[in-house]
C-alpha cells in the first residue's frame, strides 16, 4: 500500500487519518502541489485528475490506484474493518456520510488550490481571494453547526462518541479554516468536536505540520 500525499491537501489530511485510526502505516510518496508536481509525471500518469490522495493498493486481480478521498476511506472502513468509520445502521450511514459530503463537495472544492490559484490569475487581489474563502468557509461551516448542534445522534463526536469518517473530514476543513483566520466563534459543536478529535493520537499524527514534507 502506498499513499500519495501533500501534507498541506485536506483531502490527503482525510485520508491520513483515516489510515492512523485503522492502524495502518502504508509508504508515502510526497506530491508537491505548489510545484504543479500532480500535473507532471510520473504522478500525472498515475492520476490524470492531477489531484492528492491516490492510493497504490494490489487486489487478487492486481494492482490499483485509487482516487478521491471518500472513495479511499470507505475502501480501507471495508477492507479493514476495526474499529468501523461508518455506522452499522442505513440511517446512520446515510447521515455520516451527509456530514461528509457536506465538507468534501460543498465547501472544499470551491476554495482549494486550484481555485483559488485561478482566481489570483483572472486578477482578483489576495484580499478578494481570502474573502472568497471566508464567504463559502462561513456558509459550509453554519449549515453544519446547525445539523449536528440540532441532532441527538451528534455525542462527543459527529455520531455517537466513537471517531468516523464525517469526523476525518471536518478536522482538517477545521485546520484550514484556521489557516485562513477564519472566525470560528459561532460554531461550539465543530469546534468541542475538533478538540476531541485532536485529542486523539490518530488525528494529531495526521496534521499537516507533522508530516515529512510539511513546510514552514
Amino acid at each position: 500500500m502506498k499513499l500519495h500525499t501533500y501534507f498541506r491537501s485536506s483531502a490527503a489530511y482525510r485520508v491520513r487519518i483515516a489510515l492512523n485510526l485503522k492502524g495502518l502505516a502504508p509508504e508515502q510518496a510526497f506530491v508537491h502541489l505548489r510545484r504543479g508536481e500532480q500535473a507532471k509525471p510520473p504522478y500525472a500518469d498515475l492520476n490524470p485528475e492531477h489531484l492528492v490522495p491516490a492510493l497504490e493498493v494490489d487486489g487478487p486481480d492486481g494492482h490499483h490506484v485509487l482516487t478521491q478521498s471518500l472513495a479511499i476511506i470507505e475502501y480501507l472502513d471495508e477492507t479493514h474493518r476495526e474499529p468501523p468509520l461508518l455506522p452499522a445502521d442505513p440511517l446512520g450511514r446515510a447521515r455520516v456520510r451527509a456530514l461528509a459530503l457536506a465538507v468534501a463537495c460543498d465547501i472544499h472544492p470551491i476554495d482549494n488550490l486550484r481555485v483559488l490559484k485561478h482566481l489570483k490569475g483572472m486578477g482578483h487581489s489576495q484580499e478578494e481571494v481570502d474573502g472568497w474563502y471566508r464567504h463559502w468557509i462561513a456558509v459550509g461551516l453554519r449549515a453544519l453547526e446547525a445539523r449536528l448542534a440540532g441532532d441527538p445522534r451528534t455525542g462527543r463526536f459527529c455520531h455517537g462518541d466513537a471517531p468516523g469518517l464525517a469526523d476525518a473530514v471536518l478536522v482538517p476543513q477545521m485546520a484550514n479554516a484556521r489557516r485562513f483566520g477564519c472566525a470560528l466563534e459561532g460554531y461550539p459543536t465543530l469546534l468541542r468536536i475538533d478538540d476531541a478529535c485532536l485529542a486523539l493520537p490518530a488525528f494529531a499524527a495526521a496534521a499537516p505540520d507533522r508530516q515529512p514534507d510539511a513546510e514552514a
